[in-house]
């Protein structure tokens, strides 16, 4: 078993621009970044001058190099990258979601299940310091039992170029909600320390990327016109889950209203509110003691690098031998994603105990 960060191996698979957003904390953090892997030949050629490693442009060959990979490709190929890693072993940390569709994700967590190795989901927002400071007052018992959460994802202006492979139902497997969605949904739920989900009930809708008067105003990518949009750029959805908790979720890449990235969690004996990416954080309550008042109390702490830190436990599970539960978490998500798009296209509710498609 390994027990030094400086001796596990790591390579990229997906060098675009969130796999050298990776790199570059893998550097800071001082694990050995040895290759990369890339089927464009630019960004194989970037990635090999920015680090000084080997790229290719074949991915078995950089897994004969490695102990661990970091895959950061569109959705469609996570299942090809990640279960062949798997089944040699090799460590994976695999950025959200799981994969383009529930099928495919579902093969991934059978072949992490059986897998030797560790595998992790990159779901970074759980390691904010914000997230970390409600979880253990709830932990501590100070909101009490757990009711509601709100949680919103929703951009003004912010399709991540049209015409790339985010706007494109094949590659990506959906739109706002595979992309901003599944952050909103694993978060609400790891709130809730996920909770059984019995119903879903959502609506998808397609209303500014399909125009061609859409205001772009700046994103990931450069936007080249409608022609190249075939997903969902909002939706609104309710969540039932066991013991009466529940999740109202928006999320949107556009919409004519402020952007807002506001989580609510409502108990009994408290509440908290937190921006997923200011990490403004409050939490309110009523008390007794003294004149019947209201209490609200801001809490400040400084902003982390959510990704540096989600590394740092994906390498600590590797030291440590221990198991990860987001993959079997990242299904939920991906059933959970799955009946909101059926539910939209159905027009009803989908009960998840007859949902399985």
């Amino acid at each position: 078993m390994t027990t030094n960060l400086k001796d596990i191996r790591t390579g990229i698979v997906g060098l675009g621009n969130i796999g050298q957003y990776h790199a570059e904390r893998l550097v800071e953090l001082g694990v050995p970044l040895v290759g990369g892997m890339d089927i464009s030949p630019e960004a194989r050629k970037r990635f090999a001058r920015r680090y000084d490693v080997d790229v290719y442009d074949d991915h078995t060959e950089l897994y004969d190099t490695v102990d661990a990979l970091v895959i950061t490709t569109p959705n469609k190929y996570h299942e090809e990258y990640a279960v062949d890693a798997l089944e040699c072993d090799r460590h994976v940390l695999l950025e959200k979601p799981l994969a383009h569709s529930l099928d495919s994700a579902r093969r991934i967590a059978e072949a992490a299940a059986a897998a030797d190795s560790r595998c992790m989901v990159g779901f970074n927002n759980r390691f904010a310091n914000t997230v970390r400071i409600v979880s253990d007052r709830i932990d501590r018992g100070e909101l009490g039992a757990l009711s509601h959460i709100e949680a919103n994802y929703v951009r003004r202006r912010g399709i991540p170029g049209r015409g790339t492979w985010f706007t494109r139902r094949q590659i990506a497997g959906g739109g706002a909600l595979i992309d901003l969605g599944v952050h909103a949904i694993d978060l609400a739920l790891y709130v809730l320390d996920y909770p059984p989900v019995e119903e879903v009930s959502g609506v998808t809708r397609s209303e500014f990327g399909s125009r061609s008067e859409y205001a772009y105003l700046e994103m990931w990518a450069e936007d080249a016109g409608p022609g190249g949009f075939d997903v969902d750029d909002s939706a609104s959805a309710f969540i039932r889950c066991a013991g009466g908790k529940t999740i109202s979720l928006e999320v949107a890449w556009a919409t004519n209203r402020p952007e807002n990235h506001e989580f609510v969690i409502r108990g009994t004996d408290s509440a908290a509110r937190f921006d997923l990416l200011d990490g403004d954080l409050s939490f309110y309550s009523a008390k007794k003691h003294g004149p019947d008042h209201l209490e609200n109390t801001v809490i400040e702490t400084p902003q982390n690098d959510t990704h540096s830190d989600e590394q740092a436990a994906f390498f600590d599970r590797i030291i440590a031998g221990e198991d990860d539960q987001s993959v079997e978490q990242a299904l939920v998500v991906q059933r959970v994603v799955d009946a909101i798009y059926s539910s939209s296209e159905l027009g009803a509710s989908i009960s998840m105990d007859e949902y399985d498609t």
